[in-house]
């Protein structure tokens, strides 16, 4: 599983962060499935820790299409999601 994680060594800096931030909101979720408000619930503490973004919830949707893409999670209908392996 750690193998579907090195795509982030060709992504900046930046998107390194958001890409690993919501990957452990992700983690923080204590069920294989779950729902975009799950990963929404943390929009807050993601604020928190990017205050110039005005767009959290679009870029949580962003990084969970990067995520489902690269199989690090599983899109199984609209707005819910399987983690693939446990994270």
């Amino acid at each position: 599983n750690w193998n579907k994680t090195t795509f982030l060594k060709s992504k900046k800096l930046s998107s390194r962060g958001w890409i690993l931030d919501v990957l452990n909101c992700i983690d923080r979720i204590n069920s294989t499935n779950f729902s975009l408000e799950d990963v929404y619930k943390f929009e807050s503490e993601l604020k928190m820790k990017y205050p110039s973004n005005n767009f959290i919830k679009d870029k949580i949707r962003q990084q969970l299409q990067i995520l489902r893409d690269k199989g690090i999670i599983e899109f199984t209908s609209r707005g819910n999601y399987k983690k693939i392996n446990d994270l």
